[in-house]
């Protein structure tokens, strides 16, 4: 029987992609990716997604918060918290671990909990432990959902200094000397790993930047001048991680990358270069978010030292099987060699950020950026790949 004369039922119209924006976090860099994600929530295209902001506060709790991206801004030098922005004081927000349902669901004490509707895409706005180091992004692959950036691996690899550099040295990349305190090195002998860090000194020289492993954001830096700055220095440190680690400064000009994922691969953006700050011992928290020292983009760099750190800023990516996007910040060293100093697989993310800046410059605005990175996302499947 032919049913070309039968009465066709409409077309039920397709549902823009959700995408939730998660911030917030557990570690100390918790009002940095707010402030982070209240960028993307302002640029991100209504048009195109449905957006859930689902902030995390300081003691793991996910919870609606309002969409309010104008109340997740720096103000009078402090950073904003998700507590201040949760909808209820007491509610949470659950995302099943079954990948045949992507279901978000809000339950509140003495309620019956209510159904969000399903999640398509996680955009993990997140800044150090419990979050950028693969934690998260953990979780996400049990649940199945696709997220933007990097997995469990690179992640990691990117939070954790230490393994960062030997992944890093392993495929040939310069990277600067170091030293290492874990946290069992330091309770059971102090004073010999005290030794060790100044025997460090002794071979290369002060200053010395004194920073926990798995933190970002410039946060329990200090650089260091002498001896008697040096014990400060390590309990600033430990605050925020009980492994340390120790670096020689590298003299020399300090130099970003941006590495974006395209359909044919990952590309360099143009470079950037982060000038002293002229009222910081070194490019800083402060220098970075409170006083924004603005960066130089482009770099002026020659057209082969621009090649040569575009190529370095690749190789990074693939050396720590990134995905997505990441930022790699190198030094032009004295002698000419570029020394890789770190990556970092979520970048900040405000307009006035390095790495939105950086691919402004190369072509890509702000909310394209931003739509790239989503459409990666969807097209990529969780699990191994």
């Amino acid at each position: 029987m032919s049913t070309e004369n039968l009465p066709q039922s409409p077309e039920q119209p397709s549902r823009k992609p959700r995408v939730a924006v998660v911030f917030g976090g557990r570690s100390s860099e918790h009002g940095i990716s707010m402030v982070t994600a209240g960028a993307v929530l302002s640029a991100i295209d209504r048009t195109k997604y449905d957006v859930l902001p689902i902030g995390i506060t300081r003691e793991g709790r996910w919870v609606l918060t309002a969409d309010e991206p104008e109340r997740m801004a720096i103000t009078e030098r402090r950073t904003p918290e998700v507590a201040d922005l949760a909808e209820s004081a007491e509610g949470g927000v659950v995302l099943s671990v079954d990948p045949a349902d992507r279901e978000v669901v809000y339950s509140e004490p003495g309620s019956v909990p209510k159904a969000l509707g399903e999640v398509d895409v996680v955009f993990p706005m997140l800044h150090g432990p419990y979050g950028e180091d693969g934690t998260l992004q953990g979780l996400l692959e049990l649940s199945g959902v696709p997220y933007v950036g990097s997995g469990v691996l690179a992640s990691a690899v990117g939070q954790d200094k230490e393994y960062m550099k030997r992944v890093f040295a392993s495929f040939g990349l310069a990277v600067g000397p170091y030293l290492v305190i874990r946290p069992r090195e330091w309770q059971q002998d102090e004073s010999e790993a005290r030794k060790r860090i100044v025997d460090f000194a002794g071979e290369h020289g002060w200053p010395l930047f004194v920073k926990p492993a798995r933190a970002g954001s410039s946060i329990g830096i200090t650089k260091v001048d002498d001896l008697s700055g040096l014990d400060e220095a390590i309990a600033e440190a430990q605050a925020h991680d009980p492994k340390i680690l120790v670096e020689a400064a590298v003299r020399g000009r300090e130099i970003e990358v941006g590495v974006l994922e395209f359909e044919d691969g990952p590309r360099a953006s143009v470079p950037a270069e982060i000038p002293p700050p002229s009222e910081h011992a070194y490019y800083d928290f402060e220098a970075k978010y409170i006083d924004s020292t603005p960066g130089i983009v482009p770099a002026p760099l020659t057209p082969e030292e621009t090649a040569e750190v575009q190529k370095l800023a690749v190789d990074a990516f693939e050396a720590a099987s990134c995905e997505g996007l990441v930022r790699a910040d190198f030094f032009l060293a004295e002698d000419g060699r570029f020394v890789i100093n770190e990556i970092n697989t979520m970048p900040g993310f405000t307009p006035i950020s390095m790495y939105p800046q950086m691919w402004q410059a190369t072509g890509v605005a702000y909310p394209e950026l931003i739509d790239r990175l989503i459409q990666a996302a969807l097209n990529r499947s969780t699990g191994l790949r």
